[in-house]
């Protein structure tokens, strides 16, 4: 993988810290020197080298062959968008996004892989960036390559990577507008997350967009990243997610699994300098809940 910028004049003089404005940080760029290249003018280059204005500074990425111990599952994937840097894909409630001890062979990452195998290309790493519960279903992001996974992290931290979701909760009575502000710890006696003032701060907004006869649809955007941040919050007010049995959520509404969709995702795209906004339909089993 090839990128090539130009020297601006607002951009810092030395090679090391005008790369680093590019997403390329000390340890990649190491990783950079070692197996791939970095040209200034199409000359080799140290990291202390100046730079002038106009000056054309190419990086030649080394290929990420796949880990051996990843297994290549040939199931398919829904592809949503697709470029030289970015994936992403609509995942199905019920999958696993990346391996573990319960399943190695058939997650999200495994079938990610799979797909770039029989496409050809020779970065076979997939770098998962926003990632859902097994039973979450919706829209995963996915850099293809190590400088997309650095730039998307860098989203992440100034939180200019954006995400909605859709959920149906028990009961009625919220108001059409809300934020849930409740510190969210580990559960020390069991797999779930608990409400408790030692654990870290959490901030789960929402807007009701349908209102059922026992039930509400509501549309969640997260300011926080906390382990089942929007299950733990909503049953903490007593609106638990339909089907969400971890949670005490209602298990006869016809639904199986947390009634809970990313529906929505959005970023500036560092690459282009275009906006990239996706969305995902409902799927069957929680449009029919609104039916």
């Amino acid at each position: 993988m090839k990128f090539t910028w130009q020297k601006q004049s607002n951009e810092p003089k030395t090679l090391k810290k005008f790369l680093n404005t590019h997403g390329i940080s000390h340890r990649m760029y190491k990783n950079i020197k070692t197996s791939g290249q970095v040209l200034i003018n199409s000359r080799s280059s140290d990291s202390q080298t100046k730079l002038a204005d106009g000056d054309q500074v190419t990086v030649i990425l080394p290929d990420e062959a796949g880990d051996p111990n990843v297994a290549v599952s040939e199931q398919p994937i829904k592809v949503v968008y697709e470029d030289d840097n970015w994936l992403v894909v609509d995942k199905p409630a019920g999958l696993t996004v990346v391996p573990g001890p319960a399943n190695r062979d058939d997650t999200l990452v495994n079938r990610v892989k799979g797909y770039l195998v029989r496409a050809g290309v020779t970065d076979l790493v997939p770098h998962i960036i926003t990632r859902l519960d097994r039973f979450t279903s919706g829209l995963v992001l996915i850099a293809k390559h190590r400088l997309a996974n650095s730039l998307a992290n860098e989203l992440l931290a100034a939180k200019q990577l954006h995400k909605r979701y859709l959920a149906v909760v028990s009961g009625g009575g919220l108001p059409d507008h809300g934020r849930i502000q409740k510190p969210i710890a580990k559960d020390p006696n069991g797999y779930g997350q608990i409400i408790s003032d030692d654990g870290r701060f959490s901030d789960t907004e929402y807007w009701v967009r349908q209102r059922l006869n026992d039930d509400m649809l509501v549309e969640v955007a997260l300011h926080t990243g906390r382990t089942h941040q929007i299950r733990v919050h909503f049953a903490s007010i007593g609106h638990p997610l339909l089907g969400d049995q971890l949670y005490h959520g209602p298990m006869n509404m016809g639904i199986d699994r947390q009634a809970l969709h990313a529906v929505m995702l959005g970023f500036n795209d560092p690459f282009s300098q275009s906006e990239i906004k996706l969305k995902s339909p409902l799927p069957k089993d929680m449009s029919s809940i609104l039916d």
